[in-house]
């Protein structure tokens, strides 16, 4: 299932910056697509692969491995209401009753799981539920609009900034921090205690962002400061212990280095939108871009492998992986640079981005069609 889920995404992905150019829909369309189609899913379905690992439990039930599936088909009813209004309308409404319900299932069960931890879950954990969380906030957000249609706008900001800073960035950051020392093969000793302590404060800056982007703007700033604080100051610690690895021109570490990078830009785009010097589809699609597209192709360059052949790794692993994380330092550079450019308000950027993804497309194919020999 997650090597499907991140087929979809990349698709999901490219299909976000070339279909503005042929179907005469609106950009919250596209933004739905790499969101609620192509984020969501593989989030849901990246939760469920580390979970068992954090709690050291069994594997998910047959069940409990169909919520992505749910997941998949909320976002893809999300995405066509905003690109056929007319012929879908109300369907965003489903799609939030449905993505709700995935989430509240996704909680519980993380939630079980730490219960029955054999011995105490890694903290890790913790940032999940928060992040389950704030999804199942921002899906309230869509049912209670048919409720308050005069605060319409303040809650879909709302909803947007708990998805993005909450749902993807709590899920984003904790996983981290757990997988790069695992690409570089070089120990963290104070994960643990940094996520035990920084937990809050992520936590509360993206409610005072959120509050404050649909109902008191003030709120913002200390928001920000919240939020950017233990980034930056993982950021730091990243550069003292993998330096070397981050600035490479291959491996995983450079695209998860630079994940980490790109969402500090995206945080201070969105301080920027909040100050009125960018506009806001420039800021959500610089986010995709210099977030978004280097976390997912950097993280599936490492995990790809162990998803498509779970088990003892071997030589097959060692190659796929050498193969779809070449030259992924350069890779990432071009959706950072392409973040910035289209930050910047010059659209040409997207080109750049595609060029990234391309490359990643191709390394996989070419990856996939070795190891089958």
């Amino acid at each position: 299932m997650l090597p499907v889920l991140v087929f979809i995404a990349i698709v999901a992905f490219i299909a976000a910056l070339i279909l503005p150019w042929l179907l005469n829909a609106s950009l919250v369309a596209f933004i739905h697509l790499v969101f609620s189609v192509g984020i969501m899913p593989l989030i849901i379905g990246a939760m469920m692969h580390f979970v068992p690992v954090l709690t050291r439990s069994a594997s998910p039930s047959r069940s409990a491995k169909t919520l992505p599936v749910w997941a998949l088909l909320a976002g893809l009813l999300a995405f066509i209401s905003f690109a056929y209004p007319a012929e879908a309308t109300n369907t965003y409404y489903f799609a939030g009753l449905l993505g709700w319900i995935v989430a509240g299932a996704m909680g519980w069960w993380i939630f079980q799981r730490g219960a029955i931890s054999l011995g105490r879950p890694h903290p890790c954990l913790n940032w999940y539920l928060a992040a389950i969380g704030c999804l199942m906030l921002a899906l309230t957000a869509i049912l209670l609009m048919n409720f308050f249609p005069e605060q319409r706008l303040p809650l879909r900001r709302f909803h947007l900034h708990l998805n993005t800073l909450g749902f993807i960035g709590l899920t984003a950051i904790s996983t981290l921090q757990v997988l790069l020392p695992t690409a570089t093969g070089k120990t963290d000793g104070h994960v643990a205690q940094r996520l035990r302590s920084d937990l809050k404060w992520m936590v509360a800056g993206v409610l005072l962002i959120a509050t404050g982007a649909g109902w008191v703007p003030l709120l913002v700033w200390p928001g920000l400061l919240m939020l950017i604080y233990p980034v930056m100051r993982l950021l730091q610690v990243w550069l003292s212990l993998y330096r070397h690895e981050i600035i490479s021109r291959s491996g995983a570490a450079p695209a998860l280095g630079i994940a980490l990078l790109g969402f500090v830009m995206a945080v201070l785009f969105g301080g920027l939108h909040g100050a009125g010097m960018i506009s806001a589809n420039n800021a959500a699609i610089a986010y995709i871009i210099s977030f978004l597209f280097p976390l997912v192709t950097g993280a599936a360059s490492q995990l790809l492998p162990v998803w498509i052949r779970p088990g003892q790794q071997n030589k097959w692993h060692t190659q796929l992986r050498q193969q779809l994380t070449y030259m992924a330092g350069l890779r990432a550079s071009l959706f950072l640079a392409a973040g910035v450019v289209v930050s910047s308000g010059w659209h040409w950027g997207v080109y750049i981005a595609l060029a990234g993804l391309g490359m990643f497309a191709l390394q996989l194919v070419k990856g996939l069609l070795a190891a089958r020999k």
